[in-house]
C-alpha cells in the first residue's frame, strides 16, 4: 500500500480539514418545478457545496467519530500507568468527560441512552485522576449511581483489568488469559483466529498483561465504588457443569491454577511469541489495526516485555495514539476509537456523483486518486484462512494493511466506477483486484463478514473474559448487500457466487420485511443496504421481498416524515425496530431503499424528501446528535459525523436525478 497521508490529522475536525482552494460550485441541472423536486434541488446545491468544502487537499474526507468516554478515560489511565501525564491533556480530557455526564451522575454509551455501569466507573476514575474530589456533587452522584448497580464487582472485565493495573482490583479475581493461547493451531477451538480481528488484536497483548499481572501504586483508594469495601468481590455461585457457562467457569479456575505452575521456559517463550506477533502487526504510522484499543494494550504489553518508552516501536505507538485526539474549540479533548477516511471518502464520492456532480469534477478525480493509493496489496491476517488469495482490498483507516475489509472494498469499487478518471485502465486494474479479493473472501454460507472468512464459532463468546461486546465476525446482511451491489455493477449479477449471496440475503429477511443491520443502526440500515443491492442484482421491484421491505419502511415512518431508530432495537426489536427520533442519515437510508424499489412518486418518499429539505441548515449541513453507527450491537455505538452529510445527499440526488446506473434497467 502506498500511503498518501501521514495520518496526522486526527486532531483536526472535518470543518477544519477542508481544501484551501474554494471548491467549484455544484453543477446540477436547473429546475423550474415547485414542490418536493424543487426543494430537493435547492438542498442538493447547498449540501454539495458544503461537502466539497470539507475535502482535504490530498483528496480524502474524514468526519469526527464519537463513541463514549471510556476512550478518554483509558487514555488518561494509560498515561498514569506509563508515568507520562501532562497537565494540559488531563485538563482537556476531564473537561470533555464532565461534559458528557448525565444529570443522574452516570455516563451513557450513546446520545440519549441509559447510564452504563462500566462506562460510568471509568469516567469517574478518570476524573479522580484529573483531581476532581469524590465529595464534589457530580462525583458523589456518580459514585452513588455505581454502588446502586453493584459497584466495581458488577462491571465488565476490561474495566476491572484497568483497575487491577493500579491495585484497585485483584488479578486473581479476573478471568485468566494465558499467552500459550497463541500456540493453539488454527484448526483448534479457541485459537486466536476464531476471534474477530478487533478482538484478536486486543486479546494477544492482554495475554502478556494477564501473565505479568503488573501493579502500579494507586494514587488514591476507590472504596466509594464498592457496595461493601470490606468484601469488594463477594463469591458467586458457579453455573451448572452441564452448561457452556459452567464449563468455561471451571476451565477458568483450572487456568488460574496453571498460572501458578506454568513452566517458566514455556511461559517466557509464549510471551515472546505474543510480543513478536504484536510488533509484526504494527502499522507504518505506529498504530495497530488503525484502532485505538488494541494500540493501547499493545503499548502496555510491549512495555511490560522490556521495551522502554524511547524504543522506536513504543515511541511510534505513543505518537499514533496522539493522532486519535480531537481538540475542540471549548478546550476539551475527545479521543476517537478509530478514524474513517477511506469509508468517508468513498461514501462522499458516491453521494456527490449521485447528486449530479460531473464525473470528471477535479475533486472527484482527486478523491479517486487518493483511494487508489490506499489499496492494500500485501497479505494480512485474513490470509491465514485464505493463503492463496491475491490481496486487493481496502481498509477503513489511514494505515491498516493487516485488516482490509469487504465493506470498504465494495463501496470503494462502487465509488471509483462513478468517477471519470484520466487513467481508466488504472481504475479497472484496481477494481478488478478488489472484486477478486472480495469474491475470495466469501464465506461458505454464501455471504460475507467484515474482515474474515467463516469467523462464526460461537465458543469465543462463551469465555468469561469476553464480556465487552461482539468478539466474532460472522456474515451480515449489510456487508453482503454492499458486496452483491458491487458485483452487480461489475456485470457479475449472474455469477453463481453472487446468486448465493442473493439467496442468503433473501433467507435473512425478517418476518416484518426488514433486515438486521450489523454495522449501522439497525433495521433501517440493513434494509437501506439490502434493497438497493437486490434491485441492482436484477430483482424486480415487484419481488415479494422488495414489497415487504417497502411496507415495513412505510409503517415505521415518523409523523414528521423522517425515519429514525434507537440503539435499543438491538436489545428489544419488538418495541424499538425502526423506532426513534428522525435523523438525517437514517432518513437517507430509508429513502435509498424506497427509491430503489420504484417508490419515487409515493407519499412516503415525498414526505421524506421534504423532511430532509426542511431540516437542512443554511450552510448545507444537517445536525445529528444521535448515534447511527454500530461497532458492537448495543455494546459499542458510533456517531459518524459525516453520515449526516453523505446519506441525505445520496438520497436527494437519487430522488432528483434518478437511480444510479447500478439499478437502471433492472
Amino acid at each position: 500500500m502506498t500511503a498518501t497521508t501521514d495520518g496526522s490529522t486526527g486532531a483536526v475536525s472535518p470543518r477544519a480539514a477542508s481544501a484551501t482552494e474554494t471548491p467549484a460550485p455544484a453543477t446540477v441541472a436547473a429546475v423550474t418545478e415547485s414542490g418536493p423536486r424543487d426543494a430537493a434541488h435547492r438542498a442538493i446545491q447547498r449540501a454539495t457545496d458544503f461537502l466539497l468544502s470539507l475535502q482535504d487537499d490530498q483528496g480524502w474526507w474524514k468526519g469526527d467519530l464519537d463513541t463514549n468516554v471510556t476512550m478518554d478515560a483509558e487514555d488518561l489511565l494509560l498515561r498514569q500507568f506509563l508515568g507520562i501525564q501532562d497537565e494540559d491533556t488531563t485538563r482537556a480530557a476531564a473537561l470533555f468527560i464532565r461534559g458528557e455526564q448525565r444529570e443522574d451522575g452516570a455516563w451513557a454509551t450513546f446520545h440519549g441512552g441509559p447510564g452504563e455501569l462500566s462506562t460510568t466507573i471509568e469516567g469517574y476514575v478518570a476524573l479522580r485522576l484529573a483531581g476532581d474530589s469524590p465529595d464534589a456533587p457530580h462525583m458523589a452522584r456518580a459514585s452513588a449511581w455505581i454502588r446502586e448497580r453493584g459497584g466495581i464487582a458488577a462491571s465488565r472485565v476490561f474495566t476491572r483489568i484497568w483497575l487491577a493495573l493500579f491495585g484497585w482490583w485483584k488479578w486473581d479475581d479476573l478471568p485468566e488469559l494465558p499467552p500459550e493461547l497463541l500456540y493453539f493451531p488454527k484448526w483448534f477451538p479457541l485459537n486466536i483466529y476464531d476471534f474477530g480481528c478487533w478482538a484478536r488484536q486486543t486479546i494477544v497483548p492482554l495475554t502478556i498483561v494477564s501473565a505479568k499481572r503488573p501493579v502500579r501504586p494507586a494514587p488514591f483508594p476507590l472504596d466509594e465504588l464498592h457496595t461493601d469495601p470490606a468484601d469488594p468481590n463477594p463469591a458467586k455461585s458457579l453455573a451448572p457443569v452441564n452448561s457452556w457457562d459452567g464449563v468455561f467457569q471451571r476451565l477458568d479456575k483450572a487456568l488460574h491454577l496453571y498460572h501458578g505452575f506454568a513452566p517458566g521456559p514455556l511461559r517466557r517463550a509464549a510471551m515472546n511469541s505474543a510480543a513478536r506477533w504484536i510488533v509484526e502487526r504494527q502499522e507504518n504510522d505506529g498504530c495497530w489495526g488503525g484502532i485505538q484499543p488494541p494500540a493501547v494494550y499493545s503499548v502496555i504489553a510491549l512495555h511490560l516485555c522490556g521495551y522502554d518508552l524511547e524504543h522506536p516501536v513504543l515511541r511510534a505507538g505513543l505518537e499514533s495514539l496522539d493522532r486519535f485526539a480531537v481538540w475542540r474549540e471549548d478546550g476539551s479533548r475527545m479521543i476517537e476509537a478509530c478514524q474513517s477516511p477511506v469509508w468517508d471518502t468513498c461514501l462522499a464520492t458516491i453521494a456527490l456523483a449521485d447528486a449530479g456532480l460531473p464525473a470528471d469534477h477535479p475533486q472527484l478525480v482527486k478523491a479517486a486518486d487518493w483511494m487508489l493509493g490506499e489499496q492494500v496489496v500485501r497479505p494480512g491476517d485474513w490470509s491465514v484462512r485464505r493463503p492463496g488469495l491475491t490481496p486487493g482490498g481496502w481498509a477503513f483507516e489511514f494505515h491498516n494493511d493487516n485488516y482490509p475489509d469487504m465493506d470498504d472494498t465494495a463501496e470503494v469499487a462502487l465509488a471509483l466506477r462513478r468517477v471519470r478518471h484520466p487513467d481508466p485502465e488504472r481504475v479497472d486494474r484496481a477494481v478488478r483486484r478488489g472484486v477478486t479479493w472480495n469474491l475470495g473472501m466469501q464465506s461458505k454460507d454464501g455471504a460475507w463478514g467484515a474482515f474474515d472468512v467463516d469467523n462464526t464459532s460461537t465458543l469465543p463468546n462463551r469465555l468469561p473474559f469476553c464480556d465487552f461486546g461482539e468478539v466474532i465476525d460472522p456474515p451480515s446482511a449489510d456487508v453482503t448487500a454492499h458486496v452483491v451491489e458491487m458485483l452487480a455493477v461489475e456485470g457479475r449479477a449472474a455469477d453463481p457466487r453472487t446468486r448465493r449471496g442473493i439467496e442468503w440475503l433473501l433467507a435473512e429477511q425478517e418476518a416484518n420485511g426488514a433486515w438486521f443491520g450489523r454495522w449501522g443502526v439497525n433495521y433501517v440500515y440493513g434494509t437501506g443496504s439490502v434493497v438497493p443491492a437486490l434491485r441492482a442484482a436484477g430483482l424486480p421491484a415487484s419481488h415479494p421481498a422488495i414489497r415487504r421491505a417497502v411496507a415495513w419502511l412505510e409503517s415505521v415512518q415518523n409523523d414528521d416524515g423522517g425515519w429514525g431508530e434507537d440503539l435499543r432495537s438491538y436489545r428489544n426489536a419488538g418495541e424499538w425496530a425502526g423506532r426513534g427520533a428522525s435523523t438525517a442519515s437514517q432518513t437517507g437510508w430509508a429513502l435509498m431503499a424506497l427509491l430503489a424499489a420504484g417508490e419515487r412518486e409515493s407519499e412516503a418518499v415525498e414526505r421524506g424528501i421534504a423532511r430532509l429539505a426542511d431540516t437542512q441548515r443554511e450552510d448545507g449541513s444537517w445536525d445529528e446528535p444521535y448515534f447511527t453507527g454500530t461497532g458492537f450491537p448495543w455494546d459499542f455505538s458510533i456517531n459518524y459525523h459525516l453520515y449526516r452529510q453523505v446519506f441525505p445527499l445520496t438520497a436527494l440526488g437519487r430522488y432528483f436525478n434518478g437511480e444510479p446506473f447500478s439499478v437502471k434497467g433492472s
